[in-house]
């Protein structure tokens, strides 16, 4: 007997409406700025969030410096817009070298796949840890809005850090509801810098790669 698909963004609503207008803290991993415009558009008047940019995978420092002040800036957007609900931000440590130890022995796996799932369980386990330090009520991911992310993977390790770490994960699949075709179109309300891969050595590599067989 074949078992039901879950359907993250359904429990995430169910789990909002449980809340009855009850305001928790949430701790939000987000992976850039475009991706967490249109997750914290619709989180701002529900949570006292918390951003959270732990993301050791992008590969150069120069590429990391531009990606983290396009979120502090958006975030600084967001709380003019609505400073009766003020987004705060946590820079984590920029730690490449914590990347490359879990991708060893996996550089050549196709994006999407093991490799991809190390580097989600690295970045939700410190979010799953400073979840806990933080008493935050919930934790979790704008990774899921990318229509290239195995929202299902995400979730399923989400609430295993969860359980490492005592604390509760939020399930989530942001890019429902049109929420990625949003993310594009407030990338393109605030001029945010959006790049063309996901972060890391390997991606760029598959991003510039398909690039060439276009172009051939």
């Amino acid at each position: 007997m074949t078992q039901n698909k879950r359907n993250y963004q359904k429990e995430m609503e169910k789990t909002i409406e449980g809340l009855q207008g009850n305001r928790k803290s949430l701790l939000l991993h987000s992976c850039c700025a475009p991706c967490s415009s249109a997750v914290l558009e619709k989180l701002q008047e529900i949570f006292d969030v918390t951003v959270f940019f732990y993301n050791p995978n992008i590969s150069e420092n120069e590429e990391y410096r531009k990606r983290v002040e396009e979120q502090k800036r958006l975030i600084e957007t967001f709380n003019q817009q609505m400073p009766a609900f003020p987004i705060k931000m946590i820079e984590g440590d920029y730690e490449p070298q914590e990347f490359y130890n879990i991708a060893k022995g996996w550089e050549k796996c196709p994006e999407g796949g093991e490799r991809c799932f190390r580097c989600f369980a690295l970045r939700l386990e410190k979010t799953a840890w400073l979840a806990k330090e933080g008493n935050y009520d919930f934790f979790t991911t704008t990774l899921t809005i990318s229509p290239l992310k195995n929202a299902a993977k995400l979730n399923e390790i989400g609430e295993e850090m969860a359980r490492k770490y005592k604390t509760v994960f939020l399930p989530s699949d942001f890019k429902k509801k049109e929420g990625y075709k949003r993310s594009i179109e407030l990338s393109k309300i605030y001029d945010l810098y959006r790049q063309n891969f996901c972060g890391c050595v390997f991606s760029k590599a598959e991003s510039k790669k398909r690039e060439g067989n276009m172009e051939g």
